[in-house]
């Protein structure tokens, strides 16, 4: 199981229901990732995206509301349902969805926004870094395109 995060300078990856920012850089590297492959969101990151369901990508939503609100994507209802899974998995939000899920987590892929968003009101939970081990890093200067590092 992957998890999938942009996080800012403390940890927060969300304000008023959407994204802290919009990195271009960052969003193709998400859809390199995770096309093909199985994408699992809360609630409230589904009804956010800008285009629903995720193209090209198998879309399940973790929520306990009814299904019928999320055309075009696949509804569990458990953690142990998405435990169950036998695809690779890539967790995209958000706040709570990751919180129970980062236990089960394989890998994670983040990217650090080098700055801090006041007024930001979800948030990753804190990581643990003695339990992972550093793959790769790369770093991106900020851009007509991408406003921060």
């Amino acid at each position: 199981m992957n998890l999938i995060v942009a996080i800012d300078e403390q940890n927060a990856i969300g304000k008023g229901g959407d994204l802290l920012c919009h990195l271009s850089a960052d969003l193709k590297h998400f859809k390199a990732l995770t096309t093909g492959h199985t994408v699992v969101m809360g609630s409230r990151t589904y009804l956010s995206l800008p285009r629903r369901p995720l193209p090209d990508r198998r879309n399940i939503v973790l929520t306990r509301q009814d299904a019928s609100l999320f055309e075009g994507a696949e509804v569990v209802r458990s953690v142990e349902e998405i435990l169950a899974l036998k695809d690779e998995v890539f967790i995209i939000g958000g706040g709570q969805v990751y919180e129970q899920l980062l236990p089960y987590a394989d890998r994670l892929y983040i990217t650090r926004i080098r700055h801090t968003f006041p007024d930001a009101d979800t948030f990753f939970p804190a990581i643990d870094y003695s339990r992972w081990q550093l793959v790769s890093r790369e770093a991106f200067p900020a851009d007509d395109k991408n406003p921060y590092e």
